[in-house]
């Protein structure tokens, strides 16, 4: 089964919303890790001038996360699937959140506009068409050393990393999908781990794409060498020294 893209990801997701939070409550660590990469940031939570954008929000772990470790950021979340995003905007939030539909390729369209002071992306590079047009788009949002981190399944290259991956897809995630009828999603979310970079070819990935100081930090409990913090910062270049 090749991986899903596009429109019949997006509509994948829409028919998984309702129970997506199901299954994410099975994940030991999961909201942990999340909050963890939050932390990475390395933002001042006292900061209410913060502005953050959170790419593919989902159901809304991400942006709860984001919300709970910079609790007077600003923050602006998107995802492309419309299902996936009613269930995060009817989560209770103690500060408003502003939810767009819309795609990475057409943010601009949707009146998503920088600088931001930081943009978190979760688990949503291996899932796009293009990963590297998502990392642009990132480093175009943010502010001059606005800050970057991308949550990721990126499995270590190690033989034992992948194995348990496949024994907790097979064993458990992809047996309950199929009761759920969302088989074809969790299919793809298991194969699109597989098939992407490792840990350390992401951060490869972000650093071509004109990022700095780009660490890629381990995630603990069963997901180490699975699951990855990559963060960096977007450089100040002689156009915004001009700019100024």
């Amino acid at each position: 089964m090749p991986l899903l893209r596009d429109a019949d990801l997006a509509d994948a997701f829409d028919h998984a919303a309702r129970s997506y939070d199901t299954l994410v409550a099975a994940n030991p660590g999961y909201h942990a890790h999340l909050r963890r990469s939050a932390r990475r940031l390395g933002l001042p939570p006292d900061d209410r001038r913060l502005r953050v954008l959170d790419l593919g929000c989902g159901t809304g772990a991400s942006t709860a996360a984001l919300a709970e470790v910079l609790p007077r950021a600003d923050i602006t979340a998107v995802d492309a699937s419309a299902g996936m995003l009613r269930r995060a905007a009817a989560r209770p939030w103690a500060r408003p959140v502003r939810f767009v539909h819309a795609p990475v390729e057409r943010l601009d369209e949707a009146g998503v506009s920088g600088p931001f002071d930081a943009v978190f992306a979760a688990y949503l590079l291996r899932n796009a068409a293009d990963p590297d047009l998502v990392l642009a788009t990132a480093l175009r949002l943010l502010a001059p050393h606005g800050r970057l981190a991308v949550h990721e399944y990126a499995l270590s290259g190690r033989t034992a990393h992948r194995t348990v991956w496949n024994a907790v897809c097979g064993g458990l995630v992809l047996p309950v999908a199929a009761l759920l009828g969302d088989g074809p999603l969790y299919r793809h979310l298991w194969r699109s781990v597989l098939a992407f970079d490792t840990a350390g070819g992401l951060g490869r990935r972000v650093e071509r794409a004109g990022f700095e100081r780009v660490r890629v930090l381990p995630l603990p409990g069963w997901q180490t060498g699975i699951t990855h913090t990559v963060v960096a910062r977007r450089p100040q270049t002689p156009t915004d020294e001009d700019a100024r």
